[in-house]
């Protein structure tokens, strides 16, 4: 693979940075199905025509276009729903960003809040790239919030 940080995560989900031409043939001879893409279009890295080319294999292709210092829950959100959905539909995902940051802090938000994985096991792959700057971390913990689980009140028999 062309791609640099390259990780298996799970039988059906690699991850990596931005993939090349030749990597996306590779993909599809190896039987992936979908490419999810969080890196902008115009990323300095960004491969002219990635859309295009992973059609022209007959692969999914998918761009949640992630802004580096701004990413918004709605978009792990997509990401998490995107990568559960086609997971249960028997699809092998490559799931991909310009360097793999912004890709294994989505990861690792998945398996920890999605996959309810132990800390030790959702960090994979993201311990192996990079620790979150402050951005990102306050974003992470701004994920995590959302999904806890919010307290009920016995009187009322409301969510708090």
């Amino acid at each position: 693979m062309d791609a640099v940080n390259t990780y298996q995560v799970f039988d059906w989900l690699w991850t990596s940075g931005q993939l090349s031409e030749n990597d996306i043939a590779r993909l599809h001879k190896e039987g992936f199905t979908t490419i999810i893409n969080l890196a902008l279009p115009t990323s300095s890295n960004a491969l002219k025509g990635e859309a295009e080319l992973v059609a022209n294999v007959q692969m999914n292709y998918f761009n949640i276009p992630v802004e580096w210092e701004l990413p918004e829950v709605e978009q792990f959100e997509l990401c998490a729903k995107l990568l559960s959905d086609l997971h249960e539909c028997g699809h092998k995902v490559w799931l991909h960003c310009a360097i793999n940051m912004r890709v294994s802090a989505f990861v690792y938000l998945y398996r920890k809040l999605v996959l309810k994985h132990a800390e030790n096991e959702a960090v994979h792959p993201m311990v192996n790239i990079w620790t979150p700057n402050p951005l990102w971390q306050e974003f992470i913990e701004e994920v995590v919030a959302r999904y806890k689980p919010k307290p009920y009140d016995h009187e009322t028999h409301k969510l708090h």
